[in-house]
């Protein structure tokens, strides 16, 4: 028998036997492990579409919050109003009971005689006449005055009650959107943890590349005075229903920018879209507005093909193309 056979049948007998399947298990173990770990982890390419996924999901409950906060806002002030109007309303009805109480209340002490004392009291028969015209006619106006100020206070109520209601189911809705806004967040920032780890192990490219400041384009009237805002922003970090100074969601960037230029925008992407003229892509020139997401994100347009926004959580105020998402519309404020 050749050398070599006899030397690999001796492996297969005795001590080496025995060992031969736990060397097989180390071996199967070496390479199963790094396998199964890689497997576990998600890529950086899976992780960023996840966290594109929650941004998106983040950024329309944060733009429905901006929004029922604007609707809050408004219902608070038409509370007020509703207050103001009825406070000299109860005055008025308050003083008019009174009187009429007064005169209940003679009658009640002296009956028919109370109203034939104060007639025969009279000194010609002119007095007693206009006496008698005046008991009528200040019984009638009494009585006019209180049907009249008890139908607008019921109705000046009502609308008090319906305000009431309103506040407390929008103070509801805000509460829960909070919520969810608290748990998608916490979501996301569980992902960019995972993502700055496997940047750290990668190295090959970094999420957090620092944003330089540009300058901005020469851009005349109103929207040269957005752009300008906006360009002033960049850089500035992403926070839910902020509008600046040191931080912005996306439509807090934009309602800031024309602020800036003296037109008043709602904090809210839908509704800055349904305040504004809609245009065509092909009529888009720096200053207009782009919206995204089914009026979930929004941005400034700045010239040659690029906005500026506030992305999300974790991002800051950056330029990005025009065509970062697939848009939604534009609209032209000023």
């Amino acid at each position: 028998m050749p050398r070599e056979r006899r030397a690999l049948r001796a492996l297969t007998r005795g001590p080496a036997r025995l060992a031969r399947p736990a060397i097989g298990l180390a071996v199967v173990l070496t390479l199963l492990i790094p396998g199964t770990a890689a497997y576990a982890e998600p890529s950086i390419d899976q992780l960023e579409q996840r966290i594109e996924a929650d941004s998106i999901a983040l950024e329309k409950v944060v733009e429905k919050y901006n929004k029922i906060n604007e609707q809050l806002k408004a219902s608070q002030a038409a509370a007020e109003s509703v207050a103001t109007r009825l406070k000299p309303l109860r005055a008025q009805l308050d003083e008019a009971s009174t009187q009429v109480g007064r005169l209940a209340a003679l009658a009640y002490k002296g009956g028919d005689l109370v109203a034939v004392d104060y007639v025969m009291a009279a000194g010609s028969t002119v007095d007693l006449a206009d006496r008698m015209t005046s008991l009528d006619g200040l019984t009638r106006f009494q009585q006019s005055e209180v049907e009249r100020f008890s139908e607008l206070k019921s109705k000046v109520d009502t609308e008090a009650g319906r305000l009431d209601q309103l506040i407390a189911d929008q103070q509801r809705q805000r509460k829960e959107l909070t919520s969810q806004r608290s748990k998608i967040t916490a979501d996301l920032a569980k992902l960019n943890e995972l993502r700055r780890q496997a940047y750290a192990r990668l190295t090959a490219r970094s999420p957090t590349a620092p944003v330089t400041k540009a300058t901005p384009p020469i851009v005349a009237g109103k929207a040269g005075i957005a752009v300008r805002f906006a360009y002033a922003q960049l850089g500035k970090p992403y926070k839910w229903g902020a509008d600046g100074p040191g931080s912005y969601d996306c439509s807090g960037l934009t309602m800031m920018a024309w602020r800036a230029a003296g037109v008043s925008l709602p904090h809210n992407a839908e509704m800055q879209w349904n305040a504004l003229p809609h245009i065509k892509r092909a009529s888009l020139s720096p200053g207009d507005l782009v919206f995204y997401y089914d009026l979930g994100h929004v941005g400034i347009y700045v010239g040659n093909n690029q906005i500026i926004h506030a992305p999300t959580t974790g991002d800051v105020v950056k330029l990005a193309s025009v065509d970062r998402a697939t848009p939604y519309g534009y609209a032209r404020p000023g």
